[in-house]
């Protein structure tokens, strides 16, 4: 990473960090606290752009001008519907249940700021479920509680493995970054994976 520029990443997603390292970044994790609230009147594709805007721009003004923060949110849209992350267990059913045996989509919206310049972008990724059984969405709720998860699932654990039978887009997307873009988008502010 250029030295004279430091990377933070605005989100407490293990699945954000780990992407991130695996890309080769080296960056502070500094989640943004925000009220996750979003007008009514937004298309779902803007909702997880508005919402990483809002965590860039809580973090920004707070950090020093060597700081560049990437920010992101997912979300899960079925039949018009934003699912978000599940209250518990019961919600978690719910969204799964309606998502088995069909084709939704995964938002992930990203906001790169520096100082007073924002870049905020989406990719959507087409996810289709296999039918999966009642019992099938319980045990994974019971053993892999993803209640931290848009959509209540996450696409790397066991029902991504056994239940996704098809992927149009970026599967990265779908775990919470679309690198391939936000790799893109840091070159234009300078950050570069191993770069000393």
């Amino acid at each position: 990473m250029n030295q004279s520029k430091r990377l933070i990443l605005a989100s407490s997603s293990p699945r954000r960090k780990q992407l991130m390292q695996e890309s080769g970044y080296q960056f502070e994790v500094l989640p943004a606290d925000i009220d996750e609230s979003f007008p009514e009147d937004l298309n779902f594709k803007q909702v997880p752009v508005y919402l990483a805007k809002r965590k860039s721009e809580a973090l920004i003004s707070q950090l020093s001008a060597d700081c560049v923060v990437l920010a992101a949110d997912t979300i899960v849209h079925f039949q018009g519907r934003i699912l978000n992350k599940p209250a518990d267990a019961r919600e978690a059913f719910y969204m799964l249940n309606m998502l088995a045996g069909q084709t939704h989509e995964v938002v992930t919206g990203v906001a790169i700021a520096e100082g007073s310049h924002v870049e905020a972008f989406y990719d959507l990724t087409e996810v289709t479920f296999m039918p999966l059984s009642e019992a099938e969405l319980r045990i994974y709720i019971e053993r892999f509680h993803p209640f931290d998860k848009a959509g209540s699932y996450g696409a790397q654990d066991w029902i991504g493995l056994v239940g996704v039978q098809k992927i149009n887009g970026s599967y990265f997307n779908v775990m919470g970054l679309p690198m391939h873009v936000v790799y893109e988008r840091l070159k234009n502010f300078g950050v570069n994976p191993f770069q000393a």
